[in-house]
């Protein structure tokens, strides 16, 4: 699939992403989706302060994103949802990341997504990356 890359002056906003963000995950194959059919997307341009911690990142730079949501388990047995399960998406990691290495936007968004979503629900890095080469 050839993609287009938009043309920016300034960097893109967290609408922008949101936007890329709606188009990848419909993009993303069922199997996949199928796991999270309900997530709410939603950018933000870094991880609060409890994440880095939880996460004890050395940077605020070193997390693209983040799945928060109900434990597999629940899924699976039909529990009832007590929150809304989310993907944040980290603006300035994904930019800067996305500056470093070239690749275009989307796809660096639709990697995100994907490994956010196979890590929440136990899929193994072969498995996501079985994934991403089957497209």
């Amino acid at each position: 699939m050839s993609r287009v890359i938009p043309h920016h002056s300034t960097p893109p906003s967290s609408a922008d992403l949101e936007t890329i963000a709606a188009t990848e995950f419909a993009e993303i194959p069922e199997e996949l989706r199928r796991y999270a059919a309900d997530v709410v997307i939603r950018v933000e341009d870094f991880p609060d302060e409890d994440v880095e911690r939880e996460m004890d990142l050395e940077s605020p730079f070193d997390l693209l994103g983040l799945y928060r949501g109900l434990a597999q388990e629940t899924h699976a047995f039909g529990g009832i949802p007590s929150q809304v399960d989310m993907i944040f998406l980290y603006r300035r990691p994904i930019l800067d990341y996305w500056c470093e290495t070239g690749e275009d936007l989307p796809s660096v968004i639709r990697h995100v997504l994907i490994h956010e979503i196979g890590h929440h629900f136990g899929l193994s890095d072969d498995d996501m990356e079985r994934i991403e080469d089957e497209e």
